[in-house]
């Protein structure tokens, strides 16, 4: 069966797992305002993997994780959570049954997760095994919910974008809201939960954007991963 994604295939159609790189696309499940979908890290990171299979035929994609660390989000219904410790335990063991690969590229679409990865990368580098760790950086996007990810959910999935309820949270930059965001999460800086302004979004842009990461993945992993 000629399938990059790994839940569709059978055991054997693998084939030489020594020749091919591993993609887990790792997202969250937490709210993106009144107008994105809860899964929208999740899709953003899985459909960053798939473009990875795309420029590079040896890699297949696994089920994305769809949990990450999102306690900053809980104020917020729909909102769930793994929590820092217990994902990087996770992403460990996940990448230690994937020694019959060549390597593992991590594709996180959740900012919270990174704390989490850090320190998986770490215990799994001193363990000798081949990782990288990859975040999407969009100069000039927004954090949370705002014009970046509502154009690359409006070229990914636009039935179910709600541009009707799409409005600003606060503009301020992210830097300056950890302290308040530690303390109270997401809602003690934005009631509304979002970080940006969706204002302006549109698929084309989105499209453009998804184009643009996806090449920069492809980048690093030929960086980390020669073929």
């Amino acid at each position: 069966m000629d399938s990059s994604a790994l839940g569709d295939l059978v055991s054997p159609d693998v084939g030489d797992a020594a020749t091919r790189l591993l993609a887990v696309p790792l997202g969250s499940l937490e709210q993106h305002g009144a107008h994105l979908p809860l899964d929208t890290d999740t899709r953003i990171a899985t459909a960053l993997a798939e473009g990875l299979a795309r420029g590079r035929p040896d890699v297949v994609v696994a089920p994305a994780v769809p949990y990450g660390a999102s306690g900053e989000h809980a104020g917020f219904p729909g909102t769930l959570s793994l929590g820092t410790d217990a994902l990087a335990t996770a992403v460990v063991e996940l990448v230690r049954s994937a020694d019959h690969f060549a390597g593992v590229v991590l594709v996180n679409g959740h900012g919270g997760n990174l704390d989490a990865l850090r320190s998986a990368h770490a215990t799994l580098t001193d363990e000798g095994r081949r990782v990288l760790v990859w975040s999407p950086t969009v100069p000039g996007g927004d954090a949370h919910a705002g014009r970046t990810e509502t154009s690359l959910l409006l070229a990914l999935a636009p039935a179910l974008v709600r541009l009707d309820r799409a409005e600003p949270g606060t503009t301020r930059p992210v830097g300056s809201l950890m302290g308040a965001m530690r303390a109270g999460g997401v809602a003690a800086v934005a009631p509304n939960g979002v970080l940006g302004d969706p204002t302006g979004a549109s698929a084309a842009e989105g499209a453009e954007l998804l184009a643009r990461l996806t090449t920069d993945l492809v980048t690093a992993t030929d960086g980390a991963f020669p073929r």
